[in-house]
């Protein structure tokens, strides 16, 4: 539940609540009689489960706990890893260094963690020989082969034909890589 949702002090307007204390004991009182026992301590009387009949509440205060739930948000934020697309463009007539090069880069940006779109792109009379495009895609999965998984196969859109690309599945604890389903491994197949 959201800390805006979480109701607090006098704002709790039922008869009866559910006092859970520091200890675990819980009991139910009358709400004034819990708001009075809040106020003794110098703590807020928060309603942390108010689908409950009646609903639970617990003494505590609250200016601190919503820091913490604050700051509980905020650590697991850095802990998720923002997945990118990365695009790497070339043409049908590229040279092999040039090849590798762009390889290499698919190949960093693989073991970054990132998504890779890698896009030939056709200019005039280049759109009749698309086959060419198809072979430059094949030539850089050989090069890069066995540290990929293909989310999209090649494929024309307009005046580019691109794949996407993401890295291979992390390892397991006991060293062995995850098995890929076997739909994604028919896929990967160039």
């Amino acid at each position: 539940m959201a800390d805006r949702d979480l109701r607090t002090n006098e704002q709790i307007r039922v008869r009866e609540v559910r006092l859970i204390r520091d200890e675990g004991d819980q009991q139910v009182l009358p709400t004034q009689e819990a708001l009075a026992l809040a106020r003794d301590l110098g703590l807020d009387l928060v309603e942390v489960a108010p689908q409950a009949s009646p609903p639970v509440v617990k003494i505590l205060d609250y200016g601190k706990f919503k820091f913490e739930n604050e700051k509980k948000v905020r650590d697991s934020r850095k802990k998720q890893k923002q997945l990118k697309l990365k695009e790497i463009r070339m043409q049908p007539k590229i040279d092999d260094h040039d090849l590798d090069f762009k390889s290499k880069h698919v190949r960093e940006f693989l073991g970054e963690g990132n998504k890779v779109k890698v896009t030939v792109r056709f200019r005039g009379r280049e759109l009749a020989h698309t086959e060419l495009g198809l072979d430059v895609l094949k030539d850089v999965l050989k090069r890069i082969e066995g540290e990929y998984v293909m989310d999209k196969s090649p494929a024309m859109e307009g005046r580019f034909m691109s794949m996407v690309l993401s890295p291979k599945a992390a390892r397991t604890t006991g060293g062995q890589p995850k098995a890929a389903s076997p739909a994604a491994q028919q896929q990967a197949a160039p």
